[in-house]
C-alpha cells in the first residue's frame, strides 16, 4: 500500500472514529437531558416528574426509545413518500454536523476546518430546507402551515444569530473555533479570565445569541410551530413513531450545538475560570458551562409564556437586528481603541445609546409585554 493511499486510510478511520465518540457522547447526553428535564420542569411545577421506571426514573428514556420503536409508523396516503422520509434523516445529520466542529476539550475538535465557524452555519442552514419537506411532504394544510411558521421565526433570528458571531470574528482575526477558544486563554489581574462575555460588546452578543439560540431550538416561549391549541404539532403533525422521535432528538442536538458554539465564542471554551484551576480536565469544564447554558434552556421553558408569532417577529427584526449590529459597532470601538478602560466605556455608551433609542422608538413596554386587565379594544 502506497504512502498516500495509507495516509488517506488512517484519515477515514480516524473521522469514523470521531463521528462514533460524538454520536455516543450526545446521544447519551440527549436521552439524560430528557429526562433531567422533566424532572426539573416538575419540581419547578410541584410535581414529581418520571420516578416510575427504574431508580429515580432514570430508565425513563429507555422505555420511550422503545416505545417509539415499536409504535406504527403511518404515512399519509397522498404524502410524498420520498419526501416524508427524508425530513427527518436530514434534519438529524444537519444537527450532528454541526456538532463536529466544536472544540470540547484541548486538542478536542472532532473536526478542524480552518473556516469552521462558518461550516457551522453552512451545515445549520440547511434546517429551514427539512423543516420545509416535512410540511410539503406530509400533504396536510396544518403541517404547511406549522412550516412556514418554524421558517419565518428561523430565517428571521438566523439574522441576528450570525451577526452576533461577527463582533467575535473580527477581534480573534479568525473563523477557526480552536483560534477563537485561544484567544480567551489569558487572565487579566492574574485571575479574572479573558472571556469575551466579560466585555460590554461581549455581553449584550451573548445575550442576543442566546435569545436567538431559543429561537432556533424551537424552545419556549419561541416554540410557535409547535402551537398544539392552534396547528396541533406544526411540521410534525403527520409524522409518528421512529420519525418523530428523530425530529425530537434533532431538537436537542441543535440545543446541544447552539449552546455548545456559545460556550466556545464567549465563555472561553473549555478554559478553566481560575488560572489554579486548570489542572481538571478541560473537556470537563466545557461540559460544566454546556450544562449551566442547557440549565438555563429549561428554566426558561418552566418559566416563560409561549409568545405570539407578530410579537415574534417584531423583537427580531425591530430590536434584535439593530442591537446585533451595534454589537458589531462597539467591538470595533473596543478593539480600535487598545482594550483599555476608556475602550470599555466607550463601547458600553454605544450599546446604552442604541438601547435606549430603540425602546423608546419602539415603545416596548407596549408592544412586547401583555396588557393587564383589558379585555375590550
Amino acid at each position: 500500500m502506497s504512502g498516500r493511499a495509507s495516509d488517506l486510510l488512517i484519515q477515514i478511520v480516524s473521522s469514523l472514529l470521531n463521528i462514533v465518540a460524538l454520536l455516543g457522547v450526545f446521544l447519551t447526553l440527549f436521552a439524560l437531558m430528557s429526562v433531567l428535564e422533566r424532572k426539573i420542569l416538575g419540581r419547578m411545577q410541584n410535581r414529581y416528574g418520571p420516578n416510575r421506571v427504574g431508580p429515580f426514573g432514570l430508565f425513563q428514556p429507555v422505555a420511550d426509545g422503545i416505545k417509539m420503536l415499536i409504535k406504527e409508523d403511518i404515512v399519509p396516503a397522498r404524502a410524498d413518500k420520498i419526501v416524508h422520509f427524508l425530513a427527518p434523516v436530514l434534519i438529524a445529520a444537519a444537527a450532528i454536523l454541526s456538532l463536529g466542529v466544536i472544540p470540547y476539550g484541548r486538542n478536542m475538535t472532532p473536526f478542524v476546518i480552518d473556516g469552521g465557524i462558518l461550516f457551522f452555519f453552512a451545515v445549520g442552514s440547511a434546517t429551514e430546507l427539512t423543516v420545509f419537506m416535512a410540511g410539503w411532504g406530509s400533504n396536510n394544510k396544518y403541517s404547511m402551515l406549522g412550516a412556514m411558521r418554524a421558517i419565518a421565526q428561523m430565517i428571521s433570528y438566523e439574522l441576528p444569530l450570525i451577526i452576533t458571531v461577527l463582533p467575535v470574528v473580527m477581534v480573534v482575526g479568525s473563523l477557526n473555533p480552536d483560534k477563537i477558544v485561544f484567544a480567551q486563554k489569558y487572565y487579566y489581574f492574574g485571575f479574572l479570565p479573558h472571556w469575551f462575555v466579560l466585555t460590554p460588546w461581549g455581553a449584550t452578543a451573548f445575550a442576543l445569541f442566546f435569545v436567538s439560540g431559543l429561537v432556533e431550538s424551537n424552545r419556549t416561549p419561541f416554540d410557535v410551530p409547535e402551537g398544539e391549541s392552534e396547528i396541533v404539532a406544526g411540521h410534525m403533525t403527520e409524522y409518528s413513531g421512529f420519525k418523530y422521535a428523530t425530529f425530537f432528538m434533532a431538537e436537542y442536538l441543535g440545543m446541544f450545538a447552539v449552546s455548545g458554539l456559545a460556550v466556545t465564542l464567549f465563555l472561553g471554551g473549555w478554559h478553566a475560570p481560575l488560572p489554579w484551576l486548570a489542572f481538571i480536565p478541560s473537556y470537563l469544564w466545557f461540559f460544566a458551562k454546556l450544562s449551566v447554558l442547557l440549565f438555563v434552556f429549561i428554566w426558561v421553558r418552566g418559566t416563560l409564556p409561549r409568545i405570539r408569532i407578530d410579537q415574534m417577529m417584531n423583537f427580531a427584526w425591530k430590536f434584535m437586528l439593530p442591537m446585533a449590529f451595534t454589537c458589531v459597532v462597539a467591538a470595533a470601538v473596543w478593539h480600535y481603541a487598545g482594550h483599555r478602560l476608556l475602550a470599555w466605556l466607550w463601547s458600553l455608551a454605544v450599546i446604552a445609546v442604541v438601547y435606549f433609542a430603540l425602546s423608546i422608538f419602539l415603545d416596548t413596554r407596549k408592544k412586547f409585554t401583555p396588557r393587564r386587565y383589558r379585555f375590550v379594544e
